[in-house]
């Protein structure tokens, strides 16, 4: 036998076409993640301003034409509507002008991502300074001090995203990855819940009591860290379901390159390049990542499109994994195409 036979004996077609798909997969990463985090910019950030007469509209068109478009400034009537707007998630900061003394006001909200509170005031620090004004800042949400950059949210969600794949997989590697009649079905997605269950709880108590790092309600964060894992494991069972063991690639491709940089993790989605910040949200990692925040910081506020994108997931996961079970013929299949065969 040449060496040659001996090479294709040893890499079939389908191992190669895998092989393939991986090596796609890791360019995918580095360009996705590279992509996303390589030269973050603020870009039409919610920002209002407070100030009297005239004055407010003039500083609205000063922001407004600022190179680069970093802000989407608004007008507010006052200090206290910029900090309900703050606290409900519609706006990341707030310039209030005193025109009784030469020092502005500038809230913002560390704990929706401290690198973007940053900015703001590096930003408007610059714009006070053009006019000979000072800026005090003042974080209305501050990130926990234990929550270094305000990071801790974005690992929880990754954490709860990557249990959910893993254990989906599992099911598949152990089992087969497509379930071989309905009622296998139903089984392997109770097994999924039972293990988001378990480790939504687990998430929410190691970031919780354990190390301090985030504030805001246990059960809260369990119920979060429950709807993301099944979520994310329902929809890795669905596209097994669909495609075979490349399913198991394809929720990496979802979960893993595609959602966690559009997150707002490591920097908030208004300093994320367009594609991305259209992303993130209709991700699970984005909508998890969000809800965590609000529990966290802003009083739970601002949650219900980020949990209906996290039940959306869930459920499509479940009626697809279903629906393809359903189609499979004969109440004695087997599994098909374990892991190496």
């Amino acid at each position: 036998m040449t060496f040659m036979d001996e090479v294709k004996n040893a890499v079939t077609p389908r191992a190669a076409l895998l092989v393939i798909g991986v090596l796609a997969l890791q360019l995918l990463f580095i360009a996705s993640y590279v992509g996303a985090l390589h030269n973050p910019k603020p870009k039409d950030v919610p920002f209002a301003v407070v100030a009297p007469g005239q004055s407010a509209a003039r500083l609205v068109e000063q922001l407004r034409g600022l190179p680069g478009e970093p802000l989407d400034p608004r007008v507010l009537p006052d200090e206290a509507t910029a900090r309900r707007q703050i606290m409900n998630r519609d706006i990341d900061g707030a310039l209030i002008v005193d025109p009784a003394s030469k020092t502005d006001t500038l809230l913002v909200a560390s704990g929706g991502g401290t690198v973007l509170s940053s900015a703001l005031t590096t930003l408007t620090t610059k714009v006070e300074a053009a006019q000979q004004r000072n800026v005090t800042t003042v974080d209305v949400a501050p990130a926990s001090p234990q929550d270094f950059d305000g990071l801790s949210a974005f690992y929880l969600v990754v954490g709860w995203c990557v249990g959910g794949y893993l254990c989906a997989s599992i099911l598949a590697i152990s089992a087969g990855s497509r379930p071989a009649n309905r009622q296998r079905a139903v089984i392997r997605l109770g097994v999924m819940a039972l293990y988001s269950i378990a480790g939504g709880i687990g998430g929410a108590i190691i970031v919780g009591p354990i190390l301090g790092a985030l504030p805001g309600s246990i059960m809260a964060l369990w119920g979060l860290g429950a709807l993301v894992v099944f979520a994310v494991g329902a929809i890795t069972l669905a596209l097994q379901a669909l495609t075979g063991i490349v399913g198991i690639g394809l929720a990496v491709l979802l979960v893993v390159i595609a959602g966690n940089p559009s997150a707002g993790g490591a920097f908030p989605l208004p300093m994320l390049p367009p594609f991305w910040e259209a992303i993130g949200p209709a991700l699970p990692p984005g909508a998890g990542t969000w809800v965590a925040r609000s529990i966290a910081y802003f009083k739970g506020n601002a949650i219900t499109g980020p949990l209906l994108v996290l039940a959306a997931w869930a459920v499509a996961g479940a009626a697809i994994t279903l629906a393809m079970a359903s189609l499979r013929r004969g109440p004695n299949a087997s599994d098909s195409h374990p892991v190496g065969t």
